[in-house]
């Protein structure tokens, strides 16, 4: 590679949630929402387009708009959000790009001649007799459709199973039908005639936590088909298997998890959670499992984060780790200045906890956020972790071992210490004195020995009466 990649695999002031990774002419593009900082919605901003090569994940080109809200016809007066998207290349060469306007009970479908696009409202997903896709009784929500053009068929999944508050559900995503969960159909050669959607039966999902909730996403490897999808807790990615694209599916198991839940032997958070968005990706040898983290205190500003997934001889998955690293494939250097931002765990003195929309005043005070200074997409100042109150611990993982490492931190706030530690509930290995101040500086620096064999994490766990911001960190 270039250059390392971390998580958040896209530059700190980029929001894109719900990413579909999808490999085109030797690179790998994330087609995803696109969330505003600072926005009181989902999905505030158009849809922009990034990639990289293949043969190198940290060599990330920007596209720009690929999509407007107001480009669908149905969405030119309102310009409402637009939801989690797919695309796949059709028969023709062409590319096709699946979309859901928030509050228009519609799959919008838009298509380019390359996968960087620009691409062009084509029309809405319909039935023969022209009646739109979500305009019946007996349709299912039309929601973050997913696409699968294999042998000249294509198949559209989609599907909400809303949870009972049906005032909050008219209330954010107007009236909608009896008809929940998984919906699949196929679509004519035109790429939006569509066949009348048959529900997707998953077996074997003896708990109602992980059954469908939203995020349909659909892959296949060798012979067998992948139906991924956000369960019931919300957090968490589940899949099924089978051997046909219609189902049935027999559910396998968690892909992952923005808080880490089922990882480790306490189930607890090892960071703020919220809903996840996005799929799996196959890229030579390797696997790799995409989704988003939530930040600054919000669940409307999302972020992409990737993992290397293990997956078994049988074809089933092992649940992958939060780390800080995801898609560098090998662990980070212990030289170095990193962004604080790159943390994998982020919780406050007695944890943390899931976000439903926009926390309240009283959270904030007590609990830290990843977050950034200035407005929506401006790039200088990076993120950093904001309000880190006595007892919030910060985790990156992982770095290669090295014998002795020398540390210091750049923040602003009160003065008070970090405890460093190599493990969460280890010894701590050192005290990083800080200064009170409210512009950022430097810490003096710090040494110690490292006693672990191939690799360490880094926790810092902030001890003093007021707060601080942690901007970086530097490794030597």
């Amino acid at each position: 590679m270039k250059r390392q990649v971390f998580n958040p695999y896209l530059p700190s002031y980029e929001y894109i949630p719900d990413g579909e990774p999808h490999i085109f002419n030797g690179r790998l593009y994330i087609y995803g929402s696109h969330d505003r900082f600072g926005a009181g919605f989902f999905c505030d901003n158009d849809y922009v387009l990034w990639s990289t090569p293949v043969d190198d994940l940290s060599d990330w080109t920007y596209h720009g708009i690929i999509y407007k809200k107001e480009q669908d016809p149905l969405n030119v007066i309102e310009k409402n959000p637009l939801f989690a998207p797919d695309v796949t290349q059709g028969s023709d060469g062409r590319y096709y790009l699946y979309y859901c306007p928030c509050n228009t009970r519609s799959i919008g479908v838009a298509v380019s001649d390359t996968p960087e696009g620009p691409f062009e409202f084509l029309n809405h997903v319909q039935y023969e007799n022209k009646k739109l896709l979500g305009q019946n009784e007996y349709d299912p929500y039309p929601f973050d459709p997913a696409v699968l053009h294999e042998e000249n068929k294509t198949y559209l999944y989609i599907g909400f199973a809303p949870d009972l508050s049906w005032d909050f559900m008219e209330k954010e995503f107007g009236s909608i039908p009896l008809s929940s969960g998984p919906y699949v159909s196929e679509l004519d050669e035109d790429m939006y005639t569509c066949t009348r959607p048959s529900k997707i039966e998953i077996l074997n999902c003896e708990d109602k936590g992980h059954d469908f909730f939203e995020a349909a996403s659909i892959r296949k490897f060798d012979d067998t088909y992948y139906f991924i999808y956000s369960s019931w807790n919300s957090h968490e990615l589940c899949y099924a298997t089978g051997k046909d694209p219609k189902g049935p599916f027999t559910y396998q198991g968690i892909l992952h998890d923005n808080g880490d839940i089922g990882i480790r032997k306490e189930n607890d958070r090892v960071s703020y959670t919220g809903n996840n968005h996005s799929s799996l990706i196959r890229i030579k040898d390797s696997y790799y499992i995409f989704g988003h983290r939530q930040t600054n205190y919000s669940a409307y500003a999302r972020q992409g984060i990737a993992e290397k997934i293990e997956r078994r001889p049988d074809g089933t998955f092992k649940q992958a780790e939060l780390t800080s690293c995801g898609l560098n494939d090998t662990y980070l250097i212990p030289e170095g200045t990193y962004g604080a931002c790159i943390a994998c765990h982020l919780t406050a003195k007695d944890g943390a906890s899931h976000y439903i929309d926009q926390c309240d005043e009283d959270f904030k005070l007590n609990n830290p956020a990843f977050s950034q200074d200035g407005e929506d997409r401006e790039k200088d100042p990076d993120q950093y972790i904001k309000n880190m109150r006595d007892g919030s611990t910060c985790g990156f993982k992982y770095f290669s071992y090295k014998k002795e490492l020398r540390i210091d931190v750049t923040t602003r706030g009160e003065e008070g210490s970090l405890e460093v530690r190599t493990s969460l509930h280890g010894p701590i290995l050192c005290h990083i004195p800080l200064e009170q101040g409210s512009t950022y500086h430097r810490s003096k620096t710090v040494s110690f020995e490292l006693d672990v064999q191939e690799k360490f994490p880094l926790y810092f766990t902030y001890r003093g009466n007021g707060y601080i911001d942690l901007l970086e960190f530097t490794l030597s």
